[in-house]
């Protein structure tokens, strides 16, 4: 019996424990667990992934060039026009005097001809056309490379904002939850006042006012925090992301630089910035190949085939080998193909210098935003300190009767203010802080952990 207890204990504690694991919350989503998760899921990573892969298909590709030509075949035809037929009795070896006679050359029997042709050929020298080619596959498989780091790049900054978000709504709920308590107390309070004979009704008339906007303020604070998930979820590709638990964000000062070396750093390590000027030089090699087309080109060719009465039998073979040289003397298309080539020199020349010029107000907006949401944080600190302790000081004084409802109102929307404007701007230096590490080039999943 004992050992029956003992058993049955036991499978209780085991049912129970399992039970609570079940209920038990699952662990916060860290930024970097988010990220993740974004740069495996959205749409935006697969989409460069598939020009870094078309990139690389394309510059394989191009060295095919350099590779001969060889082709097989395998005819088979049959008819009586006098040279066809004459051709491939040659062809086959097959000819006789008999053949020579006038009827059998002016209306002959239809006869068959089994032909396996193998012929070749190889570009052997093309004004290094060919060569400019693969150096430009090969700037654009770069290019494709860079542009999609600068792709997940602009996908951890979505998800860095969004993330930062939902933590902000959050925290914008709690101040709204914690203020309409706050104000329902507070209502609490003045009903009594009012029925002892302290307060008249107008002040409980005012505090159910407050209560009133306070709800109001609550209601959309959850539907802020609603859009903020669907923002967050939109980022990270997963649609069917529950609003679980976020790891908090904590206030912090960040490492200082000067504008010269975070224009240095961005003029080294932006991606977009290298897939342009890629793409520039990949745009130069197309003009040169361009020019390259009006020079000779020689190219070596051979042909072997074999041709028979029937598909079985026996017969002759014979083969040809050649080198040839062209060379176009009106050359009328390639000027044309020519002009476009450094026309789009031109537009790509201009556009990365656009791009630099851009980068400079990047760098420079970022720099700027990033000192401003820093002071923000001490400012807000402080602001939150100090609308606390009026706040307390007023309630005193109201409960004492030296103060006004509206003196005490305008302290709790001070003080609520204070909150938000104090979770606000430690949110906003940490996005300030990765806008600057994306202006850089430097947004990386591992720098992304830094913010939290």
């Amino acid at each position: 019996m004992k050992s029956f207890c003992c058993l049955v204990t036991s499978v209780v504690l085991a049912v129970a424990a399992s039970g609570a694991a079940a209920q038990s919350p699952p662990p916060p989503l860290t930024l970097r667990q988010a990220i993740d998760q974004a740069l495996g899921k959205n749409p935006a990573a697969a989409v460069a992934k598939a020009d870094q892969d078309a990139a690389d298909a394309a510059a394989k590709q191009a060295r095919t060039a350099y590779l001969p030509l060889l082709g097989f075949t395998e005819d088979i035809s049959r008819g009586n026009d006098p040279v066809y037929v004459f051709g491939s009795r040659l062809r086959q070896q097959q000819f006789t005097q008999a053949n020579f006679a006038l009827n059998a050359l002016n209306r002959p029997q239809p006869i068959g001809d089994f032909v396996t042709r193998f012929k070749g050929s190889w570009m052997a020298f093309d004004s290094f056309q060919t060569q400019r080619q693969i150096h430009r596959a090969d700037l654009f498989r770069k290019s494709a490379a860079s542009a999609s780091d600068a792709a997940n790049q602009q996908i951890v900054m979505g998800v860095v904002s969004a993330y930062q978000s939902v933590l902000y709504a959050e925290r914008a709920l709690e101040v709204a939850q914690h203020e309409q308590q706050t104000a329902q107390a507070l209502l609490n309070d003045v009903s009594q006042h009012v029925k002892a004979g302290l307060a008249v009704d107008s002040d409980r008339m005012a505090a159910e006012v407050n209560v009133a906007a306070r709800k109001q303020e609550l209601i959309a604070a959850q539907g802020n925090l609603d859009l903020a998930w669907a923002d967050l979820r939109l980022a990270m590709g997963v649609q069917d992301l529950p609003q679980t638990a976020l790891a908090p964000i904590q206030a912090r000062n960040f490492p200082d630089s000067t504008l010269d070396q975070e224009l240095a750093e961005a003029a080294k390590n932006r991606p977009d910035l290298k897939a342009m000027g890629e793409a520039t030089q990949a745009q130069k090699m197309a003009v040169a190949a361009a020019r390259s087309a009006f020079g000779p080109q020689i190219s070596a060719y051979g042909n072997w085939e074999q041709d028979r009465p029937t598909f079985t039998g026996a017969g002759g073979n014979n083969w040809v080998a050649g080198v040839q040289l062209n060379m176009d003397i009106l050359p009328i298309g390639k000027r044309d193909q020519l002009a476009s080539e450094r026309a789009g020199e031109m537009k790509a020349n201009a556009q990365l210098e656009q791009a630099r010029q851009q980068l400079r107000l990047d760098v420079s907006r970022a720099h700027i935003q990033r000192q401003t949401a820093e002071l923000q944080v001490a400012t807000a600190q402080a602001a939150m300190s100090q609308a606390a302790e009026n706040l307390r000081i007023l309630h005193n004084r109201y409960t004492a009767g030296l103060a006004t409802i509206t003196d005490l109102l305008r302290a709790e929307d001070a003080n609520r203010a204070s909150q938000s404007n104090y979770w606000r701007a430690v949110y906003g230096n940490a996005t300030a802080y990765a806008q600057l590490l994306f202006a850089e080039g430097l947004l990386t999943p591992g720098a992304a952990e830094d913010l939290q």
